[in-house]
């Protein structure tokens, strides 16, 4: 069953097919499982496998996929089953067939004749293979990229939406809580983890949790000069940093928050460090309004942090939402110079301000809702190096 009322769809719908009309698109093959879903309702662990939902200018979407899967299709999207169509398992991971022809036979078959079919070209679930094998089943049309299209319709969430992102927020407060609470000196990373994904996944409440996007990064000591470790079995160390970026999720509606443990008195750089990235995110946060730009928030960070002694080369934030692994980000707006896309009321973002020094690396980052009276951090866990 879907999350949101019909009347959310058809907004959503609507929107859709108004930028797929400014750009002359006359069918769009939507294959970002995130998009899928937020445009159909479309749930499911199935997108190793080719599957997309094809958007006309008239209509009920259609959701095409592998056969087996239909039936989740059935479980959970908006449209009739007539719009659900599989096809046969003997194109699944075979080198002498593609699925992608039974989409162009689809296609055929509903009547989008010689159209302008968009593609979501720059997108991890739809491979070269893919176009190749859709493009030259379909040579009297016309395909232009589409990449973001969808994804653009989603910056500003609706109050379900934002309701959803604030029962995941509660989510990532109990996962921050657990790691207080159970982390120590000599205790298995692995072990830690585990304790971590149960908090996920127990949830809060009526707020149960779904699975992340990006599994826990929780590098310590060396391993954490570097963004994106993950872990192992090697015991947690006094005297030594450990952060951890994790993400509270509630119907694929991703908080993400990070945090530094430290275990004894952190040195003096690492509280320097701590004090600069506190300036500077506040700084940041006073110009996160409407009518700003998303570079402000960068600027004002940057300039701050450069002020006192530290430089940050990556972004400093980006936009959150629906998501499915790989990535919980929307792929759409991010803080940094440059990037002019008008601030409004709505949007929600993961303000990143990571720091990677010589011996270790500090994340203290919020998932933040611009509102017309500014941003609010939606999570309530304490600021600041966790010293324990």
């Amino acid at each position: 069953m879907a999350s949101f009322t019909a009347a959310e769809y058809a907004a959503r719908l609507k929107s859709t097919r108004s930028a797929m009309q400014a750009r002359d698109i006359d069918l769009l093959v939507v294959t970002d499982p995130s998009n899928m879903s937020w445009l159909t309702g479309y749930d499911g662990w199935s997108f190793y496998v080719h599957q997309a939902v094809l958007i006309g200018q008239t209509g009920e979407p259609v959701w095409w996929g592998r056969a087996m899967d239909a039936l989740g299709a059935w479980r959970t999207v908006i449209m009739s089953d007539d719009n659900v169509v599989g096809y046969d398992d003997s194109y699944v991971q075979n080198p002498d067939k593609h699925p992608m022809e039974t989409l162009a036979a689809l296609i055929l078959e509903r009547d989008w004749q010689a159209s302008t079919i968009g593609v979501e070209l720059d997108n991890y679930y739809y491979s070269a293979a893919a176009h190749i094998c859709l493009t030259g089943k379909l040579k009297d049309h016309h395909f232009v990229d589409a990449t973001g299209l969808v994804n653009w319709q989603r910056a500003v969430k609706s109050d379900a939406e934002i309701d959803c992102m604030r029962k995941a927020a509660r989510i990532v407060e109990h996962m921050h809580q657990t790691i207080v609470e159970r982390a120590e000196p000599g205790l298995r990373k692995n072990e830690l983890v585990a304790s971590i994904y149960a908090a996920a996944i127990e949830g809060v409440g009526d707020c149960w949790g779904d699975y992340p996007a990006i599994v826990p990064l929780t590098p310590s000591g060396m391993d954490a000069t570097a963004p994106h470790m993950t872990w192992d079995d090697s015991p947690l160390k006094a005297d030594e940093c450990t952060f951890f970026e994790i993400a509270g999720v509630y119907r694929r509606y991703h908080c993400p928050q990070s945090r530094t443990l430290f275990f004894g008195e952190p040195p003096a750089k690492y509280r320097a460090a701590e004090n600069a990235v506190q300036e500077a995110v506040s700084a940041g946060l006073a110009v996160a309004r409407p009518g700003n730009h998303c570079e402000d928030i960068a600027n004002a960070f940057n300039d701050t942090l450069n002020r006192l002694g530290f430089e940050k080369d990556s972004r400093c934030g980006y936009s959150i939402g629906l998501s499915y692994p790989p990535d919980w980000g929307e792929r759409t707006m991010s803080f940094r110079r440059g990037d002019r896309t008008v601030l409004q009321s709505g949007m929600t973002f993961h303000f990143m301000p990571a720091m990677w020094l010589d011996d270790g690396g500090i994340e203290m980052t919020e998932s933040i809702l611009i509102t017309e009276a500014g941003a609010e951090c939606l999570c309530k866990t304490p600021g600041g190096l966790t010293v324990k």
